[in-house]
């Protein structure tokens, strides 16, 4: 997965952020001064009370608002009892252990310089994972249509005898990031080791995401073996470049799909990403039922070489460097539109959590009763004008407080400076550098956000040192002593809200109601299931015309393993908890035998 920000092992809250277009001090002694220091105190009284009012004021039944869906489980089955029966067995997990394990032991890195397939022979490990899935999952193989896209993009059909019935799509990725070489002594286990320890397996694409893939492969594969036969069909659809975003794989297996069975064609569709998480003193489960927007931007300074001995006053190291400064020194606003899952969250804790904190409570009493008192959220009315000391979403910013980074940034647009090259030789004045700052978009906020930010501070540092400004206007050529701003091609929009009503408006079962209801069957009531958002991207972005129901999910869980999240990827010591992998295999068979026999809108 292509993954935002970890969750931190311990937080200790800071400070709330001071607001983007910060509040003057001048604009502060001016209001003393006009309403005399007692009266401004009695001022600021009274606003502090508006922005946090009691909850008589705004009473709000949190309970309403996170209807928990039943448990659901598939009827019963004495033949397919006994096969899932089987899944807690030892004989399984050792054989799921060897399965995962040899998938992981199949180097199948992606790299973002790769040429086109066929010539660049680095894509050809997609090969051997092909065919290690043929050995590992016979029957699969041999009864399930298998369609190669694109070369190595696998996508299967396993046909339903109800073809009035939307397909179900599960989906995974084959590849991994790459393992620097450098960082091999640094790992426990060797990375392509697909070592057991007898609680994990260690290895790179052991949690992102072999462990989905095999997952469903298993479910699958003992389904076929149990005799299970699907009124609903189903789809298994396997991208090849996740990590570089999914150009020549997910892209074209989604354009396979549109082309066989029309937009808006498929039921739901399951992808890797959120999972669990423990908060309030409660257990939630988060499928991600959005994923903020993406853009890079490229900024290059063009300025006149020349001898280190004789050199100007800034370099374009420097004149860049300054306008870095100027970018980090100011972050996008902190605010959480109510369309945003975590805003659902935040009414789920105060529903169901007994340490939910009583100062958010409040803010979130007083942001429903603003809401349901207009036509309009004020919050959201306003999300486009630039915040202000009136506007500050102090919802938004008690939450960022009290959770850190991890939570900030599901409210918040971010930046990171994450690449930069110039200068060759150490008496020779750098003629170009370059710097490419990575954004990630908030909900309720497009990529122009960013670019109108950008230009106004590149004009700034331009005028200051005499370069011409060239904003999103692609020049042909990169004049010289200039500053160029250029965005990348891989925009990306917010993605759709996937709907997480528990219910249809005819009383049907929802997909999220399914989702939901398997989730609290297999790990138990005390489970609060709600909406959650990805920071990173993932797949589906290029399956958006094929269904409205999309979750980002991993739905394995190991409650004895207090070091889950997504800390362990994309980094040294990858790792997979093996009764976390084991849940995951029960969810899905769960999962595929409940969407087979209810009815969704």
């Amino acid at each position: 997965m292509e993954k935002g920000i970890s969750l931190p092992v311990a937080y200790t809250p800071t400070p709330a952020p001071a607001s983007n277009t910060r509040c003057k001090s001048l604009k502060t002694v001016a209001k003393a001064l006009a309403l005399g220091l007692p009266l401004y105190a009695l001022y600021a009284w009274h606003t502090n009370q508006a922005i946090i009012p009691s909850l008589s004021r705004a009473d709000v039944n949190f309970a309403s608002q996170c209807v928990q869906p039943s448990p659901l489980k598939p009827s019963l089955n004495e033949k397919f009892d006994k096969a899932y029966d089987f899944l807690s067995t030892e004989a399984f997990l050792n054989a799921s252990v060897a399965r995962l394990s040899g998938a992981v032991r199949v180097k199948s890195e992606s790299f973002d310089d790769l040429g086109a397939i066929g010539e660049d022979p680095r894509w050809d490990v997609f090969y051997d994972f092909a065919s290690y899935l043929k050995k590992t999952f016979p029957l699969i193989h041999s009864k399930l249509q298998v369609d190669k896209v694109n070369t190595h993009g696998l996508l299967y059909t396993w046909e339903g005898s109800n073809k009035d019935l939307k397909p179900t799509l599960l989906m995974a990725h084959q590849d991994t990031v790459p393992v620097p070489p450098e960082t091999i002594p640094a790992w426990t286990h060797p990375p392509w080791s697909g070592e057991y320890d007898g609680k994990y397996i260690w290895g790179r694409g052991a949690g992102d995401c072999k462990n989905q893939l095999i997952a469903i492969m298993e479910t699958v594969e003992l389904l076929l073996e149990a005799g299970w036969e699907p009124k609903r069909t189903i789809l298994l659809s396997f991208g090849f470049d996740e990590e570089c975003s999914g150009r020549q794989g997910a892209a074209y297996l989604s354009k396979f799909i549109e082309e066989r069975y029309g937009k808006d064609s498929l039921a739901v569709i399951v992808d890797e990403g959120a999972g669990f998480e423990k908060t309030w003193g409660t257990l939630f489960a988060k499928p991600g039922t959005a994923e903020k927007g993406y853009t890079d931007v490229y900024i290059t300074v063009r300025m006149p070489g020349g001898h280190s001995s004789i050199p100007s006053d800034h370099t374009s190291i420097g004149v860049l460097s300054e306008l870095i400064t100027r970018i980090e020194a100011e972050q996008y606003r902190t605010h959480l539109e109510e369309e945003n899952p975590y805003f659902t969250q935040l009414q789920c804790g105060a529903a169901h959590s007994p340490q939910f904190s009583h100062k958010l409570k409040k803010l979130l009493a007083h942001r429903k009763h603003h809401s349901s008192s207009s036509s309009s959220s004020s919050f959201s009315s306003s999300s486009s004008a630039p915040e202000t000391c009136k506007t500050k979403d102090h919802l938004a910013l008690e939450a960022a407080r009290q959770g850190g980074p991890a939570i900030k940034y599901l409210m918040q647009t971010s930046q990171a400076v994450d690449v930069i090259t110039g200068g060759i030789k150490t008496n020779a004045l750098p003629e170009r550098v370059r710097v490419t700052v990575n954004h990630r978009i908030n909900i309720g906020e497009t990529p122009q956000v960013v670019y109108d930010r950008l230009t106004k501070l590149a004009a700034h540092v331009a005028k200051k040192h005499g370069l011409s400004l060239h904003a999103f206007d692609s020049p042909e050529e990169e004049p010289p002593n200039s500053l160029i701003l250029t965005k990348s091609s891989h925009e990306l929009l917010v993605a759709p809200i996937t709907p997480s009503a528990p219910s249809s408006s005819s009383g049907q079962q929802t997909p999220f109601s399914v989702l939901a209801g398997t989730t609290r069957a297999l790990y138990g009531e005390e489970v609060i299931v709600t909406p959650g958002i990805m920071t990173g991207n993932t797949d589906t972005r290029y399956y958006w015309d094929l269904t409205k129901h999309i979750f980002r999910w991993g739905p394995g869980y190991d409650p004895a393993d207090e070091d889950q999240g997504l800390g362990s990827i994309h980094t040294v010591n990858e790792r997979v908890s093996v009764r976390a992998h084991v849940n995951g295999v029960k969810w899905f068979w769960m999962f595929l035998r409940n969407m087979d026999e209810v009815e969704v809108e």
